[in-house]
């Protein structure tokens, strides 16, 4: 599994930690259409909307979001 921290907007605090096996180009294809709809035709999106198009485009894969700041903890 790997962490990939999906941005899609120009606020960081909209942005949501991804932990998956899909590849980084299997989440840029599913995640950029939606986000492209919106930009060109208004068409709104929550962080929700993308997490659930990669589970549905991807049934069999592992596809976890975090969509709050990580605690960071120090040693």
């Amino acid at each position: 599994m790997k962490a990939f921290e999906i941005n899609t907007t120009a606020w960081e605090e909209e942005n949501f930690i991804l932990f998956t096996d899909l590849t980084e180009g299997q989440i840029v294809d599913i995640i950029t259409p939606i986000v492209m709809a919106e930009r060109e035709h208004g068409k709104e999106y929550t962080n929700d909307d993308l997490i659930d198009a990669l589970m549905e485009a991807y049934p069999s894969n592992k596809v976890y979001a975090y969509q709050n700041n990580p605690k960071l903890i120090s040693i």
